[in-house]
Parts: C-alpha cells; structure tokens; sequence
C-alpha cells in the first residue's frame, strides 16, 4: 500500500501544480515605456554568491 500511495501523491501534487500555469491573455499590443528593462536583483546575486563560494571552495581544495 506505501508504494501506491507515494506515486499517487506525486502525481496530484503535479496535475494541482500545472493546472495553475496557464499562458497569459492577450495584451494590449506591446510593452509599456519604461517596463522593457528586466530587474536583476536578487536572483542574479544569488547566482554570482553561489558562483563566488564554488570558486573559492576549488580554489582552496588545490
């Protein structure tokens, strides 16, 4: 029973989780001025830390 149970769950928490991703609704006709700029901000910092502390880990192991 333990063995059905896992996949089953599984496969409810994926259908939940993909019926919510829809693709958006028609816009008005193009971007706004002023929202064509991309803000790179925490997601990109985060990536340049984890980059920096895998460097320094390599960098130390030699």
């Amino acid at each position: 029973m333990k063995h059905v149970i896992l996949p089953v769950l599984i496969l409810f928490l994926v259908l939940l989780g993909s019926s919510s991703t829809q693709a958006q609704g028609p816009g008005l006709g193009g971007p706004r001025p002023g929202a064509t700029n991309a803000p790179l901000d925490g997601g990109a910092s985060l990536l340049l830390a984890a980059g920096a502390a895998y460097g320094l880990k390599k960098l130390r192991r030699r």
